[in-house]
């Protein structure tokens, strides 16, 4: 019974737990779209989340487009369906792998981030300073972070999808001998739109739930330099559960539509 108690125990916590962030997410949603809006933290978070996490999508991108099409040619080879390389490099990373790993690097980067500047700020008594002076923490600091990080990550994303095939074009080119012209033709004749349309709402929803989750475990840190360490572990750590656990479902839905 004890052991039904505790399971019971850790439910209830998780459901509320659950309940608190999705309250908590659509209050910073839906702050931005009434009264006024802070334009100042909305492009330093914009420039900061965006044009800082080039590098590391680039990279990570490049290097998942070459070894993805090492794999590919391996395992088609086996049926001699290689010449198929270039079709199924574009889907997988254009659907999956380009959405999902610039969110997770984008996640270890700007989540952990978020957490930590909103954490101290909360340790340090600025935000109920803010609230003292009439401003409202929500449409500050949550609202402008929420918004930046859902519209700039389908950008980062388009960028990986393209470095992420021409990591593949390389290999397939100038290691497995593929001739380039009649790989990009078969890549642009076989991607349709859905493809990169569904990729781009994955980076939206993904987006959205990196910053809600930075914003959330910071904004309600406490203990002092040790409780903002644990909020910033805590915000990677939900954030990159979270979009793995939502790509699934996000998945489903559009593979029926």
């Amino acid at each position: 019974m004890n052991i039904l108690a505790a399971v019971g125990q850790l439910t209830l916590t998780a459901l509320a737990e659950t309940g608190r962030m999705a309250r908590f997410a659509a209050r910073g949603a839906t702050t931005s779209l009434t009264g006024r809006f802070y334009w100042r933290p909305f492009f330093g978070a914009f420039m900061r989340i965006g044009y800082a996490s080039l590098p590391v999508v680039g990279l990570t991108a490049i290097f998942t487009g070459a070894a993805l099409a090492l794999n590919i040619y391996d395992g088609s080879l086996r049926f001699n369906a290689e010449t198929f390389l270039p079709q199924i490099l574009g889907v997988s990373i254009v659907r999956e792998l380009g959405p999902v790993l610039a969110a997770l690097m984008v996640a270890g980067r700007c989540a952990s981030a978020i957490a930590a500047e909103i954490g101290t700020m909360r340790v340090t008594e600025q935000i109920d300073a803010m609230s003292t002076l009439a401003v409202d923490p929500f449409k500050y600091l949550v609202a402008p972070r929420i918004l930046a990080t859902t519209l700039v990550l389908p950008l980062l994303v388009i960028i990986a999808d393209i470095i992420g095939i021409y990591g593949g074009y390389l290999i397939s080119v100038y290691v497995l001998d593929f001739s380039g012209p009649v790989f990009v033709r078969n890549i642009a004749e076989f991607l349709e739109t859905r493809d990169v349309v569904s990729g781009l709402i994955k980076a939206a929803v993904f987006g959205f739930l990196i910053a809600a989750m930075g914003c959330y475990y910071g904004y309600n840190s406490r203990g002092g330099a040790r409780g903002v360490g644990a909020a910033t572990r805590t915000a990677v750590v939900a954030a990159a559960v979270a979009i793995l656990a939502s790509n699934y479902f996000m998945t489903s839905l559009l593979v029926e539509i």
